[in-house]
């Protein structure tokens, strides 16, 4: 028996020959095999979420971008001033001009001596894993102070106190106060609980004058150096703990990746939203052509 040829018909059987196709077969399979129209309350709802969902992804994409620029100036600043020379610590007539952009991550210099009886750990996460930083502040001769984060201590070991007789030098770079605490978690002077290394709060709980409104991290990396190698991290420092020269100086940047991620996003909804559009006018074409045939 021949095999009918021609046209399929919405259950998908070979239609034959002999029977006339539908001048609309599309319509007419949308009648007879989905629901109605969406109203025109649904509609408007769904055209809404989509276009909050379109906003909101480009907004992402374009922060991620700004994020972008904003990193590569900041890796670019860091590597330039890791490889200039040292220079004195700002003197306290320019400590209220003392600012991220044109001091962070400085090499600075400073001498004096050591306060240990005043010093505190803040929590810290690093290559090593958990641990503390070590914050003693050092007295200058002018009588001013200054946090000097003396290194990375893990959990677990307890720190060498600072030299309280000699006068001491500090080589290090000069970064900015963290106030407020941590991710969800606010500093508690009261019980010496510190989360960020939040130089007033510290200086004032420490009963600190004339403290310098930011803090000095001992020792200066390498911004070309290398992790830790597996080895390293199971090993203490010669002199024992803290470790100076942990400052974070290679920072990691995939925001591109981010905006991108957040673009094709935005770019998924439109596309959606045009498919679902474009499909509901030929429903309401069917339809109304439906309607408009004689019974």
């Amino acid at each position: 028996m021949p095999r009918p040829t021609g046209q399929r018909t919405c259950t998908g059987t070979p239609r034959p020959e002999a029977a006339p196709a539908s001048p609309r077969p599309f319509r007419s399979c949308l009648l007879r095999s989905l629901r109605p129209p969406r109203s025109k309350r649904a509609l408007t709802l769904l055209a809404l979420v989509s276009a909050m969902a379109f906003l909101a992804f480009s907004a992402l994409g374009v922060w991620q971008v700004q994020r972008r620029a904003w990193k590569l100036a900041l890796i670019e600043r860091v590597t330039q001033r890791l490889a200039a020379a040292p220079v004195s610590l700002p003197s306290p007539d320019e400590w209220p001009r003392v600012d991220a952009a044109r001091h962070e991550y400085l090499p600075v210099t400073l001498s004096g001596q050591w306060l240990p009886e005043k010093t505190v750990l803040t929590q810290a996460v690093t290559e090593w894993g958990a641990g503390s930083w070590v914050i003693t502040p050092m007295q200058q001769a002018d009588g001013t102070q200054v946090l000097v984060n003396r290194g990375f201590v893990p959990q677990g070991q307890t720190p060498r106190p600072a030299p309280s007789t000699a006068p001491q030098t500090v080589l290090g770079l000069l970064r900015m106060s963290e106030p407020g605490g941590g991710f969800l978690r606010a500093n508690d002077p009261a019980s010496q609980r510190w989360h960020s290394r939040d130089v007033q709060a510290i200086a004032q709980a420490l009963g600190l004058p004339r403290a310098a409104p930011f803090f000095v991290d001992a020792g200066i990396p390498s911004a070309r150096s290398a992790s830790l190698t597996a080895v390293e991290t199971n090993m203490p420092p010669a002199q024992g703990w803290p470790r100076a020269g942990m400052t974070v100086v290679r920072f990691h940047n995939s925001h591109l990746v981010y905006a991108l991620t957040w673009f094709g996003l935005a770019l998924m909804v439109a596309a959606a939203s045009a498919h679902v559009a474009r499909y509901e006018i030929q429903l309401r074409r069917a339809h109304r052509d439906r309607s408009n045939q004689p019974d």
